[in-house]
């Protein structure tokens, strides 16, 4: 559980890459890896089992009652989503659905109307049956799909996300779970080498978010954020406030559609 400032309240994370691996990555990645991972695979009983016990704690009010919750605000404290997002790409999960599936019945068992079920994801996946199926249940139970995107060219994409996967599938990927259901982009910035992001790589990416506009896809949310802890590359330093607003001002001014900042 986290106070996580995007979802404005309380998140209960589920962890589907205790393995920590991931097809990205990121330059910023905030997973520490040279600590060999403890668990390698998910146990579905075992996820049931915590994630019932997470809910019960948070609805009872126990979860707040010690610890580093106490000091939680009571505006903060009641669940405000339940997200797929952990150590590396959770749709990459040899069981996502089936964790999709089980989370979605204990949001329903507890009557967690208002609370969302949220996929942070790379998007490189979302093309495949096994993972549309598992959006489908997501879209039937206040459902939301937070998509990566990072850059606008080809050349900023390897240098900041470093995958294999070119940044047009992820652009195509988006574009078609958006034609479906309204996507939340997220993005995040810094210095690189003590280097600003430059206007030019800014104004590609707001033109890929209004390429997926005009060809049917929805935005509910453009986010602009940027570092908030260690990452990968010690080259990697997070933007002052002020850029993240200058990189809003330039998005909003070319793509219709929302724009929130969140600082670091």
């Amino acid at each position: 559980p986290v106070i996580s400032r995007r979802s404005g309240g309380l998140s209960i994370g589920v962890n589907l890459n205790p393995d920590k691996a991931c097809n990205f990555d990121c330059v910023y990645c905030q997973v520490d890896r040279t600590v060999p991972p403890v668990v390698r695979k998910v146990d579905l009983d075992r996820l049931n089992a915590e994630l019932d016990q997470m809910i019960q704690l948070a609805v009872s009010g126990e979860l707040f009652t010690g610890g580093p919750l106490a000091t939680t605000p009571g505006s903060h404290r009641s669940i405000r989503d339940i997200a797929f997002s952990g150590d590396g790409e959770p749709t990459a999960s040899p069981v996502f659905f089936e964790s999709v599936e089980l989370t979605a019945k204990l949001r329903r068992r507890y009557k967690l109307d208002d609370v969302k079920l949220r996929v942070i994801t790379d998007a490189a996946f979302l093309h495949k049956p096994r993972v549309k199926d598992a959006l489908a249940i997501l879209d039937a139970n206040n459902g939301e799909i937070w998509a990566k995107l990072d850059a606008g060219t080809e050349e900023h994409f390897r240098i900041v996300n470093r995958t294999n996967v070119p940044l047009q599938t992820i652009v195509d990927n988006i574009l078609e779970t958006a034609r479906v259901r309204p996507v939340v982009i997220q993005s995040l910035w810094m210095k690189v080498h003590g280097q600003n992001p430059p206007a030019a790589e800014i104004d590609a990416f707001a033109e890929r978010l209004t390429t997926i506009l005009d060809a049917g896809g929805r935005l509910s949310l453009v986010q602009i954020y940027t570092i908030a802890r260690q990452t990968a590359e010690p080259y990697v330093t997070l933007l002052p406030d002020a850029e993240l607003h200058a990189i809003a001002d330039r998005v909003r001014a070319r793509v219709n559609a929302p724009v929130a900042v969140f600082g670091g």
